[in-house]
C-alpha cells in the first residue's frame, strides 16, 4: 500500500498558494515576489485570454450591483460561448488605439475554468437560497489566513531527527 507522501517542487524565487477546491484536488497560484502584475487576474489565470474573461465577468458583475442570478450567468457565459465584442485599448502613452476584438469562449470550459475556480478562491459567492452569484471578500480574509498560517510555521520549534 502506497502512502500519501507529499512532493514538492524546488521553484525559484516563486510563491505557492494552495486553496482547496470543491472536489478534492488543491489549486495553485504561482507568483513570482520581485515581479507581480499590476491586475490581480493575471495572477491568478495562467492565460491572457481566461484574465480577459474573469475581468468581463467581474465588471459585468459590478455593473448590476455586484450580484447576478444564475439565469444572468448562463447567459453571459451563452453570449461568450456565440462570440463577444469587446473594445481593446492597445499601445502606450498618448498613441493608444482601440479596436473591437471579438472574443469567444467555450460555455463549459467557462464554468470549469472561470467561475469555478473564482468560486473555490473567494472571489464570487454563490447564494443556494437565492441561486445568486456574489462579488466577495472571502478571497482576502483567506489570503490573511494564509499569511498567518506562514507567521505560525516559521515560529514553530524545528522538529528534531
Amino acid at each position: 500500500m502506497k502512502k500519501n507522501i507529499p512532493v514538492y517542487k524546488n521553484v525559484y524565487k516563486t510563491q505557492h498558494l494552495y486553496t482547496s477546491c470543491s472536489i478534492q484536488c488543491n489549486m495553485v497560484v504561482l507568483f513570482d515576489q520581485f515581479n507581480l502584475p499590476q491586475n490581480i487576474f493575471e495572477i491568478i489565470f495562467a492565460t491572457t485570454q481566461q484574465v480577459e474573461v474573469a475581468r468581463m465577468l467581474i465588471t459585468e458583475m459590478r455593473v448590476k450591483g455586484g450580484e447576478i442570478g444564475k439565469t444572468e450567468m448562463s447567459m453571459f457565459a451563452t453570449a461568450l460561448h456565440e462570440g463577444k465584442i469587446i473594445e481593446e485599448t492597445t499601445g502606450e502613452g498618448p498613441f493608444r488605439k482601440k479596436k473591437k476584438v471579438k472574443i469567444s469562449y467555450n460555455k463549459r470550459q467557462f464554468y470549469d475554468r472561470i467561475l469555478t475556480p473564482m468560486k473555490t478562491m473567494g472571489l464570487i459567492d454563490y447564494d443556494l437560497y437565492k441561486k445568486t452569484y456574489k462579488v466577495s471578500e472571502k478571497f482576502n480574509k483567506n489570503m490573511m489566513r494564509i499569511g498567518l498560517m506562514w507567521l505560525q510555521e516559521l515560529r514553530r520549534p524545528p522538529i528534531q531527527l
